[in-house]
């Protein structure tokens, strides 16, 4: 079979790209709609991936749509919710087997595609809204996730980091919303919501498998035909080059066994920047892997931390440093931190840690080349900061980035917020 990698827009205007790949046996299929991450409309978007997929038209409840993906051999169904950047994204997802394996030939990409189709373009809608009885429980279940973030204190340090660091742009939004927003939602004003955003908004469709263009681009012709509204991308871009001041402290108490440092860092290097590769490398050396600095000099010799880890956001340029430590130890672990950022921008980075992280980092690209998931999420990332990178590209960016790199990269990293999570007995006479 002659496979090529195929873009195009189909007549509503939905963008569908095909990503051949002949090693999966099944067919992998995702809708992403894209909306700007803001604070009044987060609650919206976050509340729903959960409410579409509790039914539409053709599969107005669970036990029908469950039942349907029973007859497609076991087919899995999931709705999700995205932040990349200062985008918002809800995506429908559908994993399936190979037509050609079974004896239904192009019939079992057909017949997914009109359940995305169906689920995304023609919802159940009762009395010019949602269906009450789902919104209610979904808005119960979508409270719970956004009153639990609280319960796992790592993930709500770290969140609670970023909104402190980015207050005031859209990247500080929290993906889930806000509870007081979420009160005033109704089916009705849920559903025109919707309607605005899956008419204007940009709207992606990805295919991958062993299949041909024309084969996707028919099956996608026939089944995605719910109409839109004029489009266009005029979302507005991440804003990534925002300049540090002084640096923030944020100190929160609550009954904690285990103190949280977190360290947010603005680096202005984004997907789409030159240094992006020498900043991935920079992230691997310092906190990516068990052979980092932080690991090694925060957690083995200085026995300082439960954990402690460096991570990226590719769209927003941001670096996190994150650490679980006991609270009387705070100043120490930070210092600790901060003469690692300040050794790697003085060009103290050996051979070994350098090539341990190349090859790591090379060997986790290679890895994603199994997961049709992360083909889609590749290309997807490209779309949103205007810069692809197939793993070819990716593993050569990664091998020619040197030294001089990565120290360019490094004296970019400038500190901006330090949030602490500490026992409420903890007391610290000079924190800043």
């Amino acid at each position: 079979m002659d496979q090529k990698k195929m873009s195009t827009v189909l007549p509503n205007g939905i963008k569908l790209t095909f990503i051949p790949a002949v090693k999966f046996k099944t067919i992998s299929l995702a809708l992403f709609i894209h909306q700007e991450l803001a604070a009044e409309k987060a609650t919206f978007t976050a509340l729903l991936p959960s409410v579409l997929e509790r039914g539409s038209r053709s599969y107005p409840d669970n036990l029908t749509l469950r039942r349907e993906l029973e007859r497609l051999y076991g087919s899995s169904l999931t709705t999700d919710l995205h932040k990349k950047g200062e985008r918002h994204l809800i995506s429908c997802s559908l994993e399936m087997m190979h037509g050609k394996y079974v004896g239904e030939g192009d019939r079992m990409l057909r017949r997914g595609l009109s359940i995305i189709g169906g689920i995304i373009g023609d919802p159940l809608v009762v009395n010019g809204g949602f269906k009450e009885e789902y919104v209610v429980q979904e808005k119960e279940q979508l409270e719970k996730t956004i009153k639990g973030l609280i319960n796992n204190k790592a993930l709500y340090a770290v969140e609670k980091c970023v909104q402190s660091m980015c207050s005031g742009e859209r990247f500080g939004v929290f993906k889930y919303g806000r509870l007081e927003d979420l009160a005033r939602i109704t089916p009705a004003s849920l559903w025109r919501y919707y309607r605005e955003i899956l008419s204007a908004n940009p709207v992606e469709l990805y295919v991958v498998g062993d299949l041909d263009p024309e084969q996707v681009e028919g099956a996608a012709r026939e089944t995605i035909i719910f109409s839109r509204g004029p489009q266009g991308d005029d979302l507005p871009e991440t804003e990534v080059h925002v300049e540090p001041g002084e640096i923030r402290f944020v100190q929160e108490k609550m009954p904690v066994s285990q103190a949280k440092l977190v360290m947010g860092y603005r680096t202005s290097i984004a997907y789409d920047d030159p240094l992006y590769f020498a900043l991935l490398l920079y992230n691997g050396i310092l906190g990516g892997f068990p052979h980092s600095k932080l690991f090694i000099n925060v957690r083995e010799k200085a026995s300082l931390a439960y954990y402690a880890y460096s991570r990226l956001e590719k769209h927003k340029g941001l670096m996190i440093i994150a650490a679980g430590i006991e609270g009387a130890d705070y100043e120490q672990a930070r210092g600790i931190i901060e003469k690692q950022v300040a050794e790697m921008a003085r060009g103290k980075i050996s051979e070994t840690e350098l090539e341990n992280s190349r090859r790591g980092l090379i060997n986790q690209l290679r890895l994603q080349e199994d997961n049709p998931y992360q083909h889609i999420n590749r290309h997807l990332d490209g779309e949103i900061s205007g810069k692809r990178y197939s793993t070819a590209e990716m593993i050569e960016g990664l091998e020619s980035a040197g030294l001089e790199e990565i120290g360019a990269a490094a004296e970019r990293v400038r500190l901006d917020t330090v949030y602490l999570l500490q026992n409420e007995e903890g007391v610290l006479p000079d924190a800043r």
